[in-house]
């Protein structure tokens, strides 16, 4: 049986791996969004050859924009589901083991 300063240290280090696991993920998300905008923004510049003076942003624009997110994403769906899998593996470990650690608890 584990004492309860071994259980906090250990459901410690699993909410640093699942926080970590999270972050990379948001990573992967961000950079995949700034890529995207910055081909649609490259893209739609060479198209228009109005330069500064050209409206911001348009619906064509926009269609471009979740084309090249789709595009990406799908290029990295493979790193994408793999952290999102251990990602869930990581938080239902979490829900089991403050489970157990509650029942341990209560039947002392």
């Amino acid at each position: 049986m584990t004492g309860p300063s071994h259980s906090g240290l250990t459901i410690a280090r699993m909410e640093i791996s699942k926080a970590e696991t999270q972050r990379r993920l948001g990573v992967i998300e961000r950079q995949i969004a700034a890529r995207a905008e910055r081909m649609t923004v490259t893209e739609r510049a060479k198209r228009r050859r109005h330069g500064r003076s050209a409206s911001s942003w348009t619906n064509a624009d926009e269609r471009l924009l979740q084309q090249h997110l789709a595009g990406l994403a799908l290029a990295r769906q493979g790193e994408i589901d793999a952290l999102t899998r251990t990602l869930d593996r990581q938080e239902t470990a979490i829900a089991e083991f403050l489970a157990r650690d509650r029942v341990s608890a209560a039947g002392q």
